[in-house]
């Protein structure tokens, strides 16, 4: 069987996601230390601001996803949603206060909330259904690549410009200047996706998501919860004799395991499929699986070494489930609902998310480090579980 190459424009978005979360990673790398020495913000406003973040994107998701649907035309959204994370960063090198830190990180979380079901829209239908799971797998790879770049070209950028924050936020313009410029002149609208406009779609139809598409959304956000905040990480990195200085580089670590891992995974997917096999109740298992042995490993870390090893497990679940999940939403909505799907998808999983951090948070401090992991553990071999048991999906839509 000759599988098709991965269409040119999935191969762009990639790119697009990867300069933009270049830029993002290297904001965020640094704003934590901007907000507290050069704007003296507490760690209650510095955590108050994060969480407004994660609560505008995880609204702004699920209606761009509804207006992609209604207007038959997702690159608009995905433009705006670009250019306004974009936009963001031109305030925050500009910031002499912490309301202009909230505006410009506000901004940024709509700009990603408004862009993410959109641009997964225009993957959806410019891949054909045989290589959709290496299309995601790309597409997530890419994207953590940047998350992988991003620190790293902050942590230089601070020994070039002599712990200069405010000019590395200047130079983080450039990479979401020029994907800006990659997604205006290099991406087309699929012709698929414009038939949505005047084809009938009403708001209330993307409340009427199929079986299949709320049965994927459930198992999203069972593994959300087993999932949660990386911030985790970090906080037990110091525990496991990590100095402050280096911390930022488990990020880094983790993204590269991932960027590797996704592609690869989205491939073999493609292959099961091909072979009249599940493409995805393997790939999740062994995910659900590495995330059980992340968090055992993570929960018992007192040394670098063990530590690390439960980073690599860490990404290497995210490798196999972040792409395939996001294959399963386009196999199994409707074409003229795929935005709608997709933001649902989005808004579930960070609810789930907000949750599962809180009571992640809780556990933590009620019980010690170790008991996030040990229930995370517990959540994924029940997740293992209810994939073991799924009924293998419905035809693909095409």
């Amino acid at each position: 069987m000759t599988v098709s190459p991965i269409p040119r424009m999935v191969w762009i978005l990639g790119f697009v996601s990867l300069l933009m979360d270049v830029s993002s990673e290297m904001v965020n790398t640094l704003l934590p230390l901007f907000l507290a020495s050069g704007l003296g913000a507490s760690a209650l406003v510095i955590g108050f601001i994060e969480g407004l973040a994660v609560a505008v994107a995880t609204v702004t998701k699920a209606l761009s996803g509804v207006l992609a649907d209604w207007s038959g035309r997702a690159k608009p959204l995905a433009v705006l949603g670009y250019g306004l994370g974009a936009l963001s960063r031109l305030i925050f090198p500009l910031a002499m206060s912490l309301d202009q830190v909230v505006l410009a990180k506000a901004m940024d979380r709509v700009g990603k909330g408004i862009r993410s079901a959109p641009r997964d829209a225009m993957v959806a239908t410019a891949t054909p259904a045989a290589i959709r799971g290496a299309a995601f797998g790309l597409r997530k790879s890419l994207d953590s690549l940047g998350g992988f770049l991003g620190p790293l070209l902050a942590i230089a950028a601070m020994l070039v410009f002599a712990g200069d924050i405010r000019m590395v936020f200047w130079l983080a313009a450039l990479p979401a200047a020029f994907a800006i410029f990659l997604l205006i002149f290099r991406v087309k609208e699929p012709v698929a996706a414009q038939a949505g406009k005047g084809s009938g779609f009403r708001f209330r139809d993307a409340l009427r998501l199929t079986a299949p598409v709320r049965g994927v959304i459930a198992l999203a956000g069972l593994i959300m919860l087993a999932r949660f905040s990386e911030a985790f990480l970090l906080l037990k990195a110091l525990e496991a004799g990590f100095s402050p200085v280096w911390v930022p580089l488990i990020i880094v670590a983790l993204h590269a395991v991932y960027a590797l891992a996704a592609w690869p995974v989205g491939i073999f997917s493609d292959r099961l499929a091909a072979s009249g096999k599940d493409p995805v109740q393997v790939p999740l298992m062994i995910g659900l699986g590495l995330l059980a042995g992340a968090h055992l490993v993570l929960g018992s870390a007192q040394s670098a070494p063990v530590f690390l090893a439960g980073v690599a497990l860490w990404g290497l679940h995210m490798g196999f489930s972040q792409g395939l999940l996001g294959a399963m939403i386009a196999a199994t909505a409707p074409p003229a609902l795929r935005g709608s799907a997709f933001g649902a998808f989005n808004l579930a999983s960070g609810a789930v998310m907000l949750i599962g951090n809180t009571a992640a948070g809780w556990a933590w401090v009620s019980w010690g480090s170790a008991a996030p992991f040990l229930i995370g553990a517990g959540i994924s071999v029940l997740a293992m579980g209810l994939v073991a048991l799924r009924p293998r999906n419905a035809p693909q839509n095409p």
